[in-house]
């Protein structure tokens, strides 16, 4: 199967979804090429959905799928990297949650613009403490049941 290569336009849209995790992109994370490793990318973005899974079920999850993971363009050291997640779905114990990962330079040189990196889907369920699915209940401030 060949690569989708088409590179959204960063400076015709803003990123969807809440900040949830910003951090540096520094030199041990990179590949021969000096480029940021795909993986720490995706370490990052399961990071960044964890954190809301947790805050939605109102406790431990778990990660149980990604999906439609798509890699824009190289993530460069240097670049704070920004990831931005949206609550797609909730069901009786998962929720889907999409990703996006938007780069500035921030330490180089200061700039203003953001560049769309990667996206994708995580899926989450919500755990108890032996592991096993729980419902997750309702969270206003995220969904409410309807």
């Amino acid at each position: 199967m060949e690569a989708d290569h088409t590179e959204p336009q960063s400076d015709d849209r803003e990123p969807r979804g809440v900040l949830v995790l910003r951090t540096l992109a520094m030199p041990r994370d990179t590949n021969p090429w000096g480029d940021i490793f795909g993986g720490w990318i995706l370490s990052q973005m399961d990071v960044a959905a964890g954190l809301m899974a947790g805050e939605v079920a109102q406790g431990r999850s778990a990660t149980v799928t990604v999906d439609g993971v798509v890699f824009h363009r190289p993530v460069i050291v240097g670049h704070t990297v920004c990831i931005y997640a949206e609550l797609l779905r909730v069901g009786r114990s998962s929720m889907d949650i999409r990703l996006e990962v938007w780069t500035r330079d921030l330490v180089h040189r200061w700039e203003p613009e953001r560049d769309f990196v990667a996206e994708a889907v995580f899926r989450y369920v919500a755990v108890d403490a032996e592991g096993a699915p729980r419902m997750i209940p309702d969270n206003p401030e995220f969904f409410t049941r309807s």
